[in-house]
């Protein structure tokens, strides 16, 4: 494998607000990259529009930003005609979720294997400061100064309504998770949504404060791990207990509850129930945020499966090119 360091994927001057979650996750996508060994040629960085969108000219790669909510349709054309290619789409929550929301759920639907990143910070930053796809009932914002009157998408139970097989999640300004879910997508083949949580500090700054210092981490979220218990908190003293159809939390020692009762992760598991509820989970109904990979479950790609299909029709077929094609049917001449 190539030895490459984070430096040989960096290019220009990142131009966005100081301390933007955008900055985190750039850095740790240049050292995942560099990780994995991919070379730069053989990888390519695919947007829409927005603030995260301009991420592609700070990536030594190939690089497109496209219009707006269009980075999947693009990635997916990309994939299916250059089938080794790694491509990295990085998408907002407002490209990806409005005006994209068709592609991003069809992309997840045929599985084609994209790394498909989701920067939520819930608003509208470039357009500076309308409320988003993500953006909770009641927000006030420029196009809501009342409040909005309607409810969020919520993107693990979107991708998970989409037959989606890949699942993650982590906090920008962790940088080691971060990269952890990056390269676990990349290893993954099919579609793979990487769900990463930010401030905006200009517009929604502390949006997802609970979870956006790694004190707020020890109290507030879950690190999941296959195989692995569910255990949480600063002393790891908290677990998740299965409970009728849901979850509960328990604290371990109390009530004859030890670390064998507490529920073992498995994000390979077809059946998607735990997982997506794991993923539901929140401060506000009581639950800590799950960060890390919720599910990753193999199943037959998209783009491999047209390149396969093209494949076995052409081998069929008695011509192989135009000229052939157009000498095999009938043919006559115009005097």
């Amino acid at each position: 494998m190539n030895q490459y360091t984070a430096q040989d994927f960096k290019k220009g001057q990142p131009r966005w607000c100081p301390g933007c979650g955008d900055h985190f996750f750039l850095a740790s996508l240049q050292k995942a990259m560099a990780e994995l060994g991919v070379p730069p040629y053989e990888t390519a960085v695919i947007s829409g529009i927005g603030c995260s969108s301009r991420l592609p000219y700070y990536a030594n790669t190939y690089a497109m930003q496209t219009i707006h909510g269009r980075a999947a349709a693009i990635s997916t054309g990309a994939k299916v005609t250059n089938p080794n290619l790694t491509i990295w789409q990085v998408s907002g929550d407002g490209d990806a979720l409005a005006i994209g929301g068709n592609h991003f759920i069809h992309a997840m639907r045929r599985n084609i294997d994209l790394n498909m990143i989701l920067l939520n910070n819930r608003i509208y930053g470039l357009t500076k400061g309308q409320y988003s796809p993500t953006s909770p009932r009641g927000f006030v914002s420029k196009s809501s100064p009342y409040g909005t009157t309607e409810d969020p998408f919520r993107p693990a139970e979107l991708c998970f309504g989409a037959r989606g097989n890949f699942f993650a999640r982590s906090v920008a300004s962790d940088n080691t998770e971060t990269i952890a879910i990056l390269k676990a997508a990349y290893q993954h083949k099919g579609a793979a949504v990487c769900e990463i949580l930010q401030n905006c500090v200009i517009f929604n700054d502390g949006c997802h404060n609970s979870v956006y210092t790694s004190a707020g981490r020890k109290e507030n979220a879950i690190y999941v791990k296959h195989g692995e218990p569910l255990v949480f908190g600063p002393n790891q003293e908290y677990g998740l207990m299965q409970e009728g159809f849901g979850l509960k939390v328990v604290k371990i020692g109390e009530n004859g509850i030890t670390r064998d009762d507490i529920l073992v992760h498995d994000a390979h598991c077809q059946d998607n129930t735990l997982q997506l509820k794991l993923a539901m989970m929140s401060n506000e109904n009581g639950f800590p945020i799950a960060l890390g990979v919720i599910r990753d479950v193999e199943a037959p790609t998209y783009d491999a499966a047209v390149n396969r299909q093209i494949e076995e029709v052409k081998a069929r077929k008695p011509y192989h090119t135009f000229m052939e094609m157009l000498e095999t049917n009938d043919i006559w001449e115009v005097q």
